[in-house]
């Protein structure tokens, strides 16, 4: 009885100062982040994020805007990250074959896409496949114009892929084209050099999505990106892309590439083109709402965005744009002026692609969950 006590007593004391006892197995590692607020009791709509891309930091953008949703909003909010299998909890955007967590959009009302070339496995798309045949809405970031890539064109996906032309004609261009309205083209913009100012349309001043946003206050690092064709006549466009000139020094180093927003002109080429167009005529569309529907699925409604870089996020106004859409989406009334602070230290890190190795060394863990 004596020994039993004591041990009673030293498993206590042990659990009450935090570590583990011998033997005890070790807690596998979180594989995605769920982001929940008190005001959540709301019911707000359930919202997953979906990041891996190579390179604008879509594993930085979204877990800021999902604390954004949370906190400020009360949605709940959970995001994923691509991981290579054997090193679960570990974020790298370089590996394009598994994005743990999926199966949770079989319970969501909103899905937040911010891709680039994925090649998921047959389990993984067909959460993507389901979701998008019930008509639930979507938003697609940047990268999500080619968020997938089938190489192997005996692929049962591969018609989701960018570049897809073959026999089923409603998917040329891929989720892209059929599901956001365009599939990646160009860069329309010289790329680090030229940034985006969103100015917004006579017909669309009005649209709930552009609640508290005036036209010219949107402004990114990121360039503007060049359409695949014209909007389909069915899209609402709400922000043309104006191209800007960085009016100061171009710094590899810094996070902006040396652009600001107060020092900027308006450009009249992109010299990195060959061709010396002017890229303000006509300015391209950077958001737009969209109808869409798969073969044999219900009709659904997307909200894109070429805009998204994590330091894009750095800008109230495009906090505030996507914040709107997400209520627009979900049904919810879209507020006058929303709340879109950022959360905690927000400190994005420049848009570029890195190697193998720097993501083995960075060992960037999946964030943990906040109740």
């Amino acid at each position: 009885m004596k020994h039993t006590l004591l041990l009673l007593s030293t498993l206590l004391l042990w659990n009450c100062a935090g570590e583990k006892a011998p033997g005890t197995p070790e807690a596998p590692p979180p594989l995605y982040t769920t982001y929940r607020s008190a005001a959540s009791a709301t019911e707000r709509p359930r919202v997953i994020l979906v990041s891996g891309d190579e390179e604008y930091r879509s594993e930085e953008a979204l877990p800021q805007l999902a604390q954004i949703l949370s906190q400020r909003h009360g949605f709940d909010c959970t995001v994923l990250f691509a991981q290579h299998p054997e090193q679960p909890g570990i974020i790298n955007p370089n590996y394009v074959y598994h994005i743990p967590g999926l199966e949770q959009l079989e319970a969501a009302d909103l899905l937040v896409l911010f891709t680039r070339f994925r090649e998921l496995p047959d389990e993984q798309m067909g959460y993507f496949k389901a979701y998008l045949e019930a008509g639930k809405p979507v938003i697609g970031l940047r990268t999500a114009t080619h968020a997938f890539r089938f190489r192997d064109t005996l692929s049962p996906w591969s018609h989701w892929g960018n570049y897809y032309q073959g026999e089923k004609e409603a998917w040329h261009g891929g989720f892209g084209q059929l599901v956001l309205g365009t599939n990646w083209h160009s860069h329309h913009g010289h790329h680090k050099h030229q940034s985006t100012r969103g100015i917004i349309p006579r017909e669309a001043a009005k649209h709930p999505v552009l609640n508290g946003i005036q036209s010219g206050e949107i402004w990114g690092p990121t360039d503007v990106y060049g359409l695949s064709g014209p909007l389909d006549s069915t899209a609402t466009p709400l922000l043309y892309g104006q191209v800007t000139d960085n009016t100061r020094s171009y710094d590899e180093s810094d996070v902006m590439y040396g652009m600001r927003e107060d020092q900027w002109a308006i450009a009249s080429t992109n010299p990195a083109s060959g061709r010396f167009y002017n890229p303000n005529q006509p300015m391209m569309p950077v958001a737009w709402l969209k109808p869409y529907q798969l073969p044999g699925g219900q009709a659904g409604e997307a909200f894109a965005c070429t805009m998204g870089a994590s330091t894009d996020m750095l800008d109230e106004e495009f906090r505030r744009l996507l914040v709107n859409a997400v209520f627009y989406l979900t049904g919810q009334p879209v507020p006058e002026a929303s709340n879109v602070d950022t959360i905690g230290d927000y400190q994005p890190t420049a848009f570029q692609f890195h190697d193998d190795a720097y993501w083995q060394e960075r060992q960037l863990r999946v964030p943990a969950s906040m109740p």
